[in-house]
């Protein structure tokens, strides 16, 4: 692979020509940086001492055949190349900084480039905090946190970092680089209220929408998608600053490689224009597709190939249904060696909670973890009865899915679960099916770290248990939570999917009286609260059913053992619960990650269960500053836990069930308000908190034999640096600087410096 590196001997003209040209204009930036003087800086800097984990698939990689290799090889570069796109849906600057630094990076090695750093007046926690932030970007595909959801920024001033873009060998070799650091450069240190989080303009950022969408157009547009059963998944919504005939233009734009002169169709709604186009992100899209057409000359069956077909159309043309064809296939292609999913798959980020991110991974599938797996499905009809709602509130049949172990070989998006329930169409999910995967070696890949709120026991025994407790959670969770539980809905032809006259309410013993009507679907009824909701529901799932000794022995856990796993998932997920609080806004009054919310809810729940089940208790820490001490009473797990944290997931299956916003939105505000009490709790979390981890991948080499290997690189934050230099092509950023380019007319006033 051709980096910038090399074309050093290749251009000393260019290199003449336009060094003259770069300080003024990089010199002109800091004028422009703004920062509200009350926002404290270092909470937005992510630390120097950042733990960086590999992502170690090396065994599970070798033992697969030159085919199969072959084909994650593909795979993998679709899924990077099409998370491409992510920045482009964080913020507005987030792929203008990613490509400014890529050419940084690329364009000489680090230590040249640090050299050039530390004679321009930097320190070396200043250079390590840069390379810090660099991998910080990449890892979240953006500059906003993929958990949390909140702005970071480098630990070094803009000053300095003009002075380094002008002293680097990138900014003679890219004759535009200094435009795109004019441009993104004012945003990249930035901390004005506005800009802290992700949201709804103007308490917020984001770029599913046009920077003047407000939550009345996205709800005025949604109803007019609603009205033509058209899903957003792949799409964003944007607002022309001008009217046409007095009638506000909104743009549906598809994500999609191939792009519609004036557009598909438009139609007029509720007194304004609803205009529906393809194109968006095309340059990045026609990147995925000739890997996916590549990967189907080394796909194992025909089931495969008619899945990457499905998805070379859905990507080419954008149309919804091609990819639901696709997943269909995936649902079907059970037990293969290599596992995979591409598509835009999670709501959680758009304010809305109706578009999605890209998401694209390839896996080798563990055979040992996954006999686990398997033994819990087998078992699973049986385990659904025990469930707090009945019979009538689950899925008519049981759609046996395919649950595996993975060893994750490359993940492109905002960050890497520890398990995954797909698909996540409701169509498909309630009637034709859905897989499950634990990803082994995202679980495994845990940094010793102090943990905070506990005594020595229970840190003793969190260190020892918690990599099998959390296997247990994540099995529960994916397949017995986000895998069960019916949705009533009427159909198009007027009839339901239920027994309207026999079926009666969980809570109270009414008929059902409300329901999902054509053309609603579980995120677009419940909207931005859908995720955590949902997520609440799962982890809920994993609690209660941790207690029974048949399902842990499922997991091998017998006896004293498996009691020890049970206590500790009970002792690390409420815990889990508290700490949370650190990715609550304050200011706005809003959560920032759909699993902290939902762990946040539960530990409320077992916190009101009372009979001193869960105590935190505020104290002073041994360094004299303000502490917590968190204790979880284990004899009383099954007594009170269990039983409180059982009857609230009855009511939050009850409210999903019967598409009961209202309902299940009071519920899920009473546990999740934060009073004095829990401020007080969030403060001190934020003062103890610990970084999380970073993730350094592996690339996949196609060599000229045709046979691929596996490029690994050092646990460090110039292992992550070198990692994604290596993992694009120059080509490449070329197109995403061409998409964001493109884009950054929707975001006029982010740019106006």
């Amino acid at each position: 692979m051709l980096h910038a590196r090399h074309l050093l001997r290749l251009a000393p003209r260019r290199i003449g020509l336009v060094a003259a040209a770069v300080p003024r204009q990089i010199r002109l930036l800091s004028s422009h940086i703004r920062m509200s003087p009350q926002i404290d800086r270092s909470l937005h800097v992510l630390p120097n001492d950042t733990p960086v984990v590999l992502l170690d698939c090396r065994d599970s990689f070798a033992s697969l055949s030159d085919q199969e290799k072959l084909y994650a090889h593909h795979i993998a570069r679709a899924s990077f190349e099409g998370s491409l796109a992510v920045y482009l849906q964080v913020s507005p600057e987030a792929a203008g900084i990613f490509v400014v630094l890529y050419r940084l990076f690329a364009g000489e090695p680090l230590s040249a480039l640090k050299e050039k750093a530390l004679a321009n007046g930097w320190s070396a926690e200043e250079w390590q905090s840069f390379l810090v932030y660099a991998a910080g970007l990449h890892n979240n595909s953006g500059n906003y946190k993929g958990f949390g959801d909140s702005k970071f920024v480098p630990g070094v001033d803009v000053e300095k970092l003009n002075k380094l873009i002008d002293a680097s060998a990138a900014a003679t070799i890219y004759p535009g680089l200094r435009d795109v650091w004019k441009a993104v450069g004012p945003l990249i240190c930035s901390l004005e209220p506005s800009q802290l989080q992700l949201g709804f303009a103007p308490g917020g950022v984001t770029t599913y929408h046009s920077e003047n969408i407000t939550k009345h157009d996205a709800d005025l547009v949604d109803r007019c998608l609603k009205a033509r059963n058209f899903e957003t998944w792949n799409t964003r919504l944007f607002k022309d600053s001008q009217q046409r005939d007095g009638k506000t233009v909104y743009r549906v734009v598809v994500a999609s490689a191939e792009t519609d002169g004036n557009g598909l169709e438009e139609v007029e709604f509720e007194g304004a224009i609803v205009k529906f186009e393809r194109g968006d992100y095309s340059q990045v899209m026609a990147r995925i597709v000739p890997h996916l057409k590549k990967a189907s000359e080394a796909a194992a069956n025909d089931t495969q190939r008619q899945m990457l077909a499905k998805y070379v159309a859905h990507f080419t043309r954008g149309a919804l249904d091609d990819h639901k064809d696709g997943s269909r296939q995936w649902i079907k292609d059970v037990n293969p060696a290599v596992e995979s999913y591409i598509g835009f798959i999670e709501n959680y980020r758009d304010p809305a909670g109706t578009r999605s991110e890209f998401e694209g991974f390839v896996a080798a599938v563990n055979k040992e973890t996954s006999k686990k797996f398997k033994a819990l499905v087998d078992q699973a009809e049986k385990i659904l009865e025990r469930m707090p709602w009945g019979k009538a509130y689950e899925k008519d049949r049981f759609l046996r899915p395919d649950f595996t172990g993975l060893d994750v070989i490359a993940f492109g998006s905002s960050g890497i679960p520890a398990g995954i329930n797909i698909p996540n169409y409701d169509d498909i999910r309630q009637d034709e099916g859905f897989k499950n995967v634990s990803l082994g070696n995202v679980i495994s890949a845990t940094p010793k770290q102090k943990m905070n709120f506990l005594d020595e026991g229970d840190e003793d025994l969190m260190f020892k248990y918690h990599k099998d407790s959390f296997e247990v959670q994540v099995g529960l969770h994916e397949l017995l939570g986000h895998g069960s539980g019916k949705l009533f809905q009427r159909k198009p032809d007027g009839s339901f999917n239920f027994d309207t006259s026999a079926t009666v309410s969980v809570l109270d013993g009414a008929k059902i009286s409300t329901w999902y009507e054509p053309g609603e679907t579980w995120g677009s009824k419940f909207g931005a609260l859908s995720g955590a909701y949902e997520e609440c529901r799962a982890e809920a799932v994993g609690y209660v059913l941790c207690c029974d000794e048949d399902i842990l022995k499922i997991f091998g856990y017998e006896g004293e053992l498996g009691q020890q796993v049970k206590y500790v998932n009970w002792l690390s997920e409420i815990r889990a619960g508290l700490m949370a609080l650190e990715f609550y806004n304050a200011d706005q009054k809003k959560w920032g990650q759909a699993h902290c919310h939902a762990r946040y809810v539960l530990t409320q729940v077992c916190l009101e269960a009372g009979q001193g089940f869960v105590v935190i208790e505020s104290i002073t820490g041994p360094d004299g500053k303000p502490d917590l001490k968190f204790k979880l009473d284990r004899t009383k797990i099954d007594s009170v836990g269990k039983p409180a944290v059982r009857e609230f997931l009855k009511k939050l299956q009850h409210y999903k069930s019967t598409a009961d916003f209202a309902g299940g939105k009071a519920l899920f505000d009473h546990y999740g308000k934060i009073g004095d009490v829990e401020l007080a709790w969030r403060d001190v979390c934020i003062a103890r908190r610990k970084p999380r981890r970073q993730f350094v991948q592996p690339n996949t080499i196609l060599g000229p034999d045709g046979k691929v290997s596996l490029k690994s690189y050092a646990e460090t934050v110039e292992g992550v640096v070198e990692s994604f230099v290596d993992r694009y092509s120059i080509d490449a950023i070329e197109d995403l600087e061409k998409c964001w380019s493109a884009q950054k007319k929707w975001w006029p006033n982010a740019f106006a410096n």
